[in-house]
């Protein structure tokens, strides 16, 4: 490799360094403080990097969060693609997502700003859409395979899976610091599982999750 390509390698490896520190420090403080009560300038302290650094990689607080909201679906892009997608996974993505809100500040902070711009700057319904989907396509495998109650639309069982964890992991934010927040998904799917899944076919499925949809990291 030429002296050129070595300077070219090093620089493109400095760049992913230092966006990485600005995705990190954006998590933080949007984690902290939400969207609306954090700044540019918020982040750039949090990240150790100067504004010019930052506007390099990102041209607004809006793209920089978007960013954060959907690094949440960049590791997911291939699970519908692998094995036979269906029940199953549906559970265990879940599930990885109930162990990464505690230990992954980027996810508490791109679910953060979903909820935040909901609520303050009007509907932002596309991650959810985006999560109704993947959970739907799963589940259209699963019916067809005889894993889903024949009489159920996919897409509106999606939609309940959603929309019960999503509140689900506010409430155990609020209790207990989401300390208890896979106990309480395993619960999630102990009650949803029977409304499901056709009687014969129950006990193929583990409410606790299992290891095959690999952690998102």
């Amino acid at each position: 490799m030429t002296q050129a390509g070595v300077g070219r390698m090093v620089g493109q490896e400095r760049a992913e360094v230092t966006r990485s520190a600005i995705l990190d420090g954006a998590a933080r403080a949007f984690d902290a403080e939400g969207y609306h009560g954090t700044s540019l300038g918020d982040i750039v302290k949090e990240a150790g990097v100067t504004k010019g650094a930052l506007y390099l990689h990102f041209g607004s607080k809006e793209e920089l969060a978007q960013a954060l909201v959907d690094e949440q679906f960049t590791a997911l892009e291939s699970v519908t693609d692998t094995g036979r997608p269906g029940v199953q996974t549906v559970i265990d993505i879940v599930h990885s997502m109930a162990r990464r809100l505690p230990a992954d500040v980027r996810v508490r902070a791109g679910i953060r700003l979903v909820i935040d711009q909901s609520s303050k700057a009007g509907l932002v319904s596309e991650p959810y859409t985006r999560w109704i989907e993947l959970f739907r396509e799963c589940l259209v495998q699963a019916q067809r395979r005889g894993d889903v109650k024949a009489d159920l639309d996919p897409g509106r069982v999606a939609r309940l899976v959603v929309g019960s964890w999503t509140g689900l992991q506010l409430s155990s934010q609020v209790l207990s610091g989401r300390a208890d927040l896979t106990e309480e998904t395993t619960l999630m799917w102990e009650m949803l599982l029977p409304s499901i899944v056709p009687p014969r076919r129950l006990e193929r499925f583990h409410p606790e999750g299992t290891a095959r949809v690999p952690e998102m990291v």
